[in-house]
């Protein structure tokens, strides 16, 4: 009887501790907070002037870990964390083509939590030797499938060992695009109540679903506008050419009244331009996004269009050099 209530009492203090762990992850990760969005706007007035008509982007790399993916990764490491999903002992895993990763990886150092990343073996080198210093365990999936074959390693590492790893699934889970519904778009609305049109890419699609819904509600009249790669052997990392990937879960494509194609030789253009007149180093991705927006705007009277750059050239010296900009 008495080594049944010693029992009895070990179990009580393991679980109040436990509790008191989770509780401080909890507090830990909310602290995190302060580091993510609120990024500024860049009027774009050197390389696009038209009477009338503005375009402005917001600079997602001024944010933890230099990109937009800092909003999708804290909120589904917070919800994870918050629902008990993502405890002591579990590591975060997930498919990533680099800028989610990195956000991970930041988020997870700083959290002293595990991350696990299946990336593409063609991944940049920046991305690697980033991933590597935040203390990011790196599985190399196969340079020729790309995010899915990533997502495809990530799912079945998942399965196989579900109390070693929490599966954030960037693709699928509804946090990705929920991130952007509550900060991307308001703060767009709160600086810019005027907008007329809203320009985005398409990668794990949540920018552009979750923003797009929001500022829909807010105001039905806002014209929206997603992007993605006029081809599947495209230069733009991060974003998919639907018609020929596997589309992410999370995409909803009725939230579009519109959609463009964009080339990566059109965004490396936007680059050297970005660079000469805005004093910009863009990323591809953002240089397309800007190539998008100012084709909207350029048809044009009236209209304030905006758009996002998701990060910029900091992790594509390659590409850059090969552009010869510097």
């Amino acid at each position: 009887m008495w080594s049944f209530f010693i029992l009895i009492q070990s179990t009580m203090q393991q679980l109040a501790q436990q509790q008191l762990t989770h509780t401080a992850l909890v507090h830990n990760v909310r602290s995190l907070a302060s580091q993510v969005g609120n990024t500024p706007l860049h009027r774009v007035t050197r390389l696009f002037s038209k009477p009338g008509v503005n375009i402005f982007a917001k600079m997602e790399w001024q944010q933890l870990s230099g990109s937009v993916k800092a909003r999708a990764a804290y909120n589904i490491f917070r919800t994870a964390i918050e629902n008990a999903q993502l405890v002591r002992g579990k590591a975060l895993l997930d498919a990533t083509s680099g800028n989610t990763g990195i956000a991970y990886a930041a988020i997870g150092q700083r959290l002293n939590i595990p991350v696990v990343l299946c990336l593409p073996e063609n991944a940049s080198r920046e991305r690697k030797e980033i991933l590597t210093a935040l203390g990011a365990e790196i599985i190399y999936t196969s340079r020729f499938e790309g995010t899915d074959g990533a997502q495809d390693v990530a799912r079945e590492l998942a399965g196989k060992y579900p109390d070693k790893y929490f599966y954030a699934d960037q693709y699928k889970n509804d946090n990705n695009w929920k991130a952007h519904f509550y900060s991307t778009a308001p703060e767009i609305m709160d600086a810019l109540p005027g907008i007329t049109h809203f320009v985005a890419g398409l990668g794990t699609t949540g920018t552009f679903t979750g923003t797009g819904r929001r500022l829909r509600q807010l105001n039905p009249g806002i014209r929206l506008i997603s992007l993605q790669p006029d081809n599947p052997m495209h230069g733009l990392e991060g974003w998919k050419h639907l018609e020929t990937a596997v589309v992410p879960a999370i995409y909803d494509s009725t939230v579009a009244n519109e959609n463009l194609d964009i080339s990566s030789e059109e965004a490396y253009e936007v680059i050297k331009a970005a660079y000469r007149h805005e004093g910009l180093l863009l990323s591809p991705s953002a240089a397309a996004n800007l190539a998008g927006a100012m084709r909207v705007a350029e048809k044009l009277e009236q209209g304030t269009v905006v758009t996002v750059f998701p990060d910029n050239a900091d992790k594509y010296s390659e590409l850059i050099n090969k552009l010869e900009l510097i």
